[in-house]
């Protein structure tokens, strides 16, 4: 069996199907991390091809093969604008990746992401078009966390969704979550043990630990070597999942009793404007914003801050796990998680930062005056972050998810026969 197999290797090395709605260079978490993986499997000599939303330049096919063996297949419709498009515009992006994947020939396992939100409905479908394996690998858990991002739905849809989804997920021959909460939660769902598996985010291989006195945004900020100024960051999307009233009631008492401090807002998404209007409200000066930055300057600006914020609505345990913490720890900074004790963000920061409610501002206010006086302490946090972010990188997660994939698609080898295989679907 075994020397059959390989043989159908030599014959048809192996290959993967990504789908996502956003892949580099549009923005979105989803892509980066889609990204990083992708060019490290096409590494290892599988045969990858990724499906996404975006314009095809003038006349081009939608076929792409990049520098790196990936063949990107764009759908030809535009990747819709803000951090967390409509319901109607995830439908259509769902509807167009779903007809672009079943025209192409097939490949040996397919994976879908939560971009668009329910694309794991169409994974079962789609590896059965093609003869493959099916894997869900799910970065957010939907439809349960559609309600903590304030979308209202009649209870009888709710419900139908939860059980259409769980009924997906069953099927999915295998299914990847990024925190344990998370893992749990889909196990949870009536997912068998055995094919739930632990496959956490990392940071971007580019951000590095770096100093602050030649830092460009910090002296964009005005912010000099010497001047005692403290900088508190919130970088990344900032969305309803995100609360940040505790923030600003910290903001208003540190202007008082500590106007070295600084709050710099960094990113794009709905919640910012709701934020910069309470600042507004309140009087703040002590809050600065700058708008999303290209993913050339992301180590820079992680690297600015002397001590970051990380945020999630605590409603949302087992339904995201936060990835700006990754790239947080990566630059060697201590980290405020403003969320849940007891999830998978709370027990990361353990050593290199603490766990406050997000609605406790004083408690949020006492802890940025503690690092504030103590620099030597954000020096060993930050260090012991770096040490974290690096035992766990882009290029083990890859191995990882590469020992899982050659598992997925030999059981699905060995159960079919060697000739007669399925024709490819033009």
């Amino acid at each position: 069996m075994q020397f059959t197999l390989w043989c159908a290797v030599l014959l048809d090395p192996p290959s993967i199907l990504f789908i996502n709605r956003v892949f580099p260079p549009d923005r979105g978490a989803t892509g980066r991390c889609l990204s990083d993986l992708a060019v490290r499997i096409a590494a290892a000599g599988w045969r990858v091809t990724v499906v996404a939303d975006g314009e095809r330049s003038g006349g081009e096919p939608p076929e792409h093969a990049t520098s790196a063996g990936i063949t990107v297949i764009r759908t030809g419709a535009a990747v819709a604008g803000g951090d967390r498009p409509d319901a109607r515009a995830y439908l259509d992006s769902l509807r167009r990746l779903t007809a672009q994947a079943l025209r192409l020939s097939r490949h040996d396992l397919v994976v879908t992401m939560t971009d668009p939100p329910m694309l794991a409905l169409a994974g079962p479908g789609l590896a059965a078009w093609h003869g493959a394996a099916s894997l869900h690998w799910c970065q957010d858990l939907y439809p349960d966390l559609l309600p903590v991002l304030g979308v209202r739905m009649p209870a009888p849809l709710r419900r139908s969704a939860q059980h259409g989804m769980a009924w997906a997920l069953r099927r999915h021959d295998a299914v990847a979550a990024i925190g344990r909460c998370m893992h749990n939660r889909i196990i949870a769902a009536g997912v068998k043990a055995d094919r739930v598996n632990l496959l956490p985010n990392w940071p971007d291989p580019a951000i590095r630990p770096a100093g602050k006195a030649e830092n460009g945004l910090r002296h964009s900020l005005g912010l000099q070597k010497g001047d005692g100024r403290f900088l508190v960051a919130y970088s990344g999307t900032l969305g309803l999942a995100h609360p940040m009233d505790g923030v600003l009631e910290a903001a208003a008492s540190l202007q008082v009793s500590n106007p070295d401090v600084l709050f710099l807002l960094v990113g794009e998404g709905r919640g910012f404007a709701a934020v910069e209007e309470g600042a507004r409200r309140r009087g703040l000066r002590n809050i600065r914003r700058l708008p999303w930055q290209p993913a050339d300057r992301l180590a820079e600006c992680l690297s600015a801050a002397d001590l970051h914020l990380v945020v999630m609505d605590p409603a949302a345990v087992g339904m995201l796990v936060p990835s700006k913490l990754a790239g947080v720890q990566a630059a060697g900074r201590p980290c405020l998680f403003l969320g849940p004790a007891g999830s998978e963000a709370a027990t990361r920061v353990e050593g290199c930062g603490l766990v406050i409610d997000p609605f406790d501002g004083m408690a949020i206010a006492d802890a940025v005056r503690a690092y504030a006086v103590n620099p030597g302490r954000c020096a060993a946090e930050g260090e012991r972050a770096a040490r974290l972010a690096q035992a766990w990188t882009a290029d083990r997660a890859a191995t990882a998810f590469v020992g899982l994939a050659e598992r997925l698609v030999e059981t699905r080898r060995a159960a079919r026969p060697l000739w007669g295989r399925p024709l490819p679907h033009a």
